[in-house]
């Protein structure tokens, strides 16, 4: 069975709050996301060049829709102080019909 949305959740970690707040700050500005979360003082932990890490991150939930998500990933790597940002699509299979339109109508 397939299912397609046209809703997704950007998940996102970043080093701090204040990235994470200029990330959501720029996707909603330039009408790629309609909402960002910031959830600070998350706990990490991950190989990076063969080190196990245990970091602080901040994680950043962007709500966007199909056609916008391409740009937003795009704009997120530029602006992203990580070599190689967390950037995950995921996907909305049920919602909220009028906050999915409050998405949509939010991105034009």
């Amino acid at each position: 069975m397939s299912i397609t949305t046209n809703f997704f959740l950007a998940y996102i970690t970043t080093k701090n709050e204040e990235e994470a707040l200029n990330l959501a700050n720029f996707a909603v500005k330039k009408n790629l996301a309609a909402c960002g979360n910031v959830f600070p003082k998350m706990k990490s932990v991950y190989k990076w060049n063969k080190k196990l890490q245990n970091d602080d991150e901040t994680l950043l939930i962007l709500k966007t829709n199909s056609s916008k998500y391409p740009l937003l990933k795009k704009l997120i790597k530029e602006k992203h102080s990580y070599e190689v940002p967390c950037i995950l699509k995921i996907p909305i299979i049920d919602g909220n019909k009028e906050y999915l339109k409050w998405i949509d109508d939010s991105l034009i």
